[in-house]
């Protein structure tokens, strides 16, 4: 039986894990990568961007 596919596409706000992983990955805090999913959306690409531009 095969586990459930991870969509690595995505930031999943409300975990805390992802959320902490994606702010170190940046270089920001995990605030800041909360603000940006709450602006931006969940796509990965997005919250980067959005990172990005402030």
């Amino acid at each position: 039986m095969r586990g459930r596919a991870q969509d690595r596409a995505r930031v999943a706000g409300g975990q805390d894990h992802e959320v902490k992983n994606e702010a170190k990955k940046e270089g920001v805090s995990k605030g800041a990568v909360k603000k940006a999913v709450k602006s931006a959306g969940n796509s990965r690409k997005k919250v980067e961007a959005e990172i990005d531009r402030r």
